[in-house]
């Protein structure tokens, strides 16, 4: 229920400020509901509270499944899941106040980030000590997604926010990088948060809840295995593509570009692979709304995928960069992919823990199924179109060799896509509502003991 809060919170104010962007007038006076302080909340609020939770509760969940052991102990799973959620509020509460270190997808100030270390070293030792006591020789890919992105975000977040607090008693900091090593960090930082907390942990996710919701095993395990090494590899060494045509030397950038396209190899492979899976199962696809989410899912995940290694050839990049297209390309991998797994395994995983055979509402799948495909196209391609337009606009020359365009004028021509992202997002969220409400009344009418017979099996080799 609480990736499904964080959601609904979180994807609220997304469509507030993208209403903004269109009726900029109606933003209230009160500072805490500008702009600069409402975006961090949507972003943190989608990634951390609602991707973050949905990633702890499926991995703990797919870890006992596959290892055939409970957690190692009863205490740590409560302080990981409420320390997680404090760090997410204390996050978002600061940002309503002004308190922010402006790095991206790192906004929350140090007396926070010293807490988020703390409970996130607490689910990494968990983790193990599960993984050590498994009665299941065999360890399950989903396993190995699922621990690179609880240790390489570990990592992650240590090194970029790395800061001198000006005062114990206050917010406030100074990060211990500068210039043009603070943005390389950032942004090493910045891509590998996609990469490992948005890819590797939903692919773990992927590779668990669609095999067993189309009851068909993974189309080739091995190379499961091979992607998760490509993608391990490659990924950490492309964040600097965010930093084409800056003072970062251009041999970093080239790296970046170069790594990015290669990128495409293992990604690809996990997207083909989740679809192939299928073969065989298309009438289930065809019947079952949950499992074409996942199906959704794998296919946004191939889209997003290579659209990210294009945007990251140099050339093309001087169009994109700094204009809506970014955003279009964010939000069909958070929309697409992320939000479309994450509801799939929902939707795979409420009923079973409800000791249920479907959801309350099964025509209500179908209906978000639907809100959703229609809020995510409407969006992405509203965004697709205002980036283009933008940088096409930006370079446009007349006789003269000047600009034939203001900025001004470019942003008065996005005024129709930021409707339509607006009405995307709207229907977005309403598919979003509709979920919540559905996992509620299931989890109500849970039968008394449903959960009474689910014990670990007796060990025994992998099917």
């Amino acid at each position: 229920m609480l990736t499904l809060i964080w959601g609904v919170v979180a994807m609220s104010v997304g469509v507030w400020v993208a209403a903004l962007l269109y009726w900029p007038e109606a933003t209230p006076l009160w500072p805490a509901t500008s702009f600069g302080r409402l975006r961090p909340v949507h972003t943190t609020g989608v990634i951390f509270g609602f991707g973050g939770n949905a990633l702890i509760a499926t991995s703990l969940h797919v870890l006992q499944r596959t290892s055939r052991a409970r957690l190692a102990d009863s205490v740590s799973p409560w302080f990981v899941l409420i320390g997680y959620n404090l760090f997410c509020v204390w996050a978002v509460t600061g940002y309503l106040m002004g308190s922010t270190q402006s790095k991206e997808y790192a906004e929350a100030e140090w007396y926070a980030d010293i807490w988020l270390v703390v409970v996130w070293v607490t689910y990494l030792v968990l983790y193990l000590r599960t993984l050590a006591r498994r009665n299941e020789p065999h360890i399950y890919v989903a396993n190995w997604y699922y621990l690179a992105f609880i240790l390489v975000v570990a990592m992650l977040h240590v090194v970029n926010n790395i800061a001198l607090p000006v005062s114990f008693a206050g917010a406030r900091s100074f990060p211990v990088w500068s210039g043009v090593q603070d943005a390389m960090v950032q942004w090493w930082y910045g891509h590998n948060a996609v990469a490992f907390f948005l890819t590797a942990g939903f692919l773990g996710m992927l590779y668990y809840f669609l095999p067993v919701r189309a009851e068909r095993p993974i189309w080739s395990y091995r190379l499961s295995i091979v992607s998760f090494w490509g993608i391990v590899f490659f990924y950490v060494w492309v964040g600097s593509h965010h930093l084409h045509y800056t003072a970062l030397p251009y041999w970093v950038q080239t790296l970046g570009m170069t790594f990015s396209v290669m990128l495409l190899v293992p990604s690809w492979a996990s997207a083909g692979n989740a679809i192939a899976t299928l073969n065989g199962a298309w009438h289930k696809v065809r019947d079952d709304a949950t499992l074409r989410f996942m199906f959704v899912a794998a296919v946004f995940y191939g889209l997003s995928t290579f659209e990210g290694s294009f945007l990251a050839i140099r050339p093309v990049n001087s169009l994109s960069h700094y204009t809506d297209w970014t955003v279009g390309h964010v939000h069909s991998g958070t929309l697409g992919w992320v939000a479309m797994i994450i509801f799939g395994a929902i939707y795979t995983l409420v009923p079973q823990l409800s000791g249920r055979a479907t959801m309350a509402w099964p025509k209500a799948i179908e209906w978000h199924f639907w809100l959703s495909i229609a809020g995510t196209l409407i969006y992405v391609v509203s965004m697709w179109n205002a980036g283009i337009t933008q940088g096409l606009m930006w370079r446009t020359y007349d006789a003269n060799g000047g600009l034939a365009y203001s900025f001004l004028e470019s942003v008065m021509a996005m005024a129709p896509y930021y409707l339509l992202r607006t009405i995307g997002g709207a229907l977005f969220l309403a598919g979003t509502v509709l979920c919540a409400l559905n996992v509620r009344a299931t989890m109500i009418a849970t039968p008394v003991g449903a959960g009474a017979t689910d014990r670990p099996l007796l060990p025994q080799p992998a099917e």
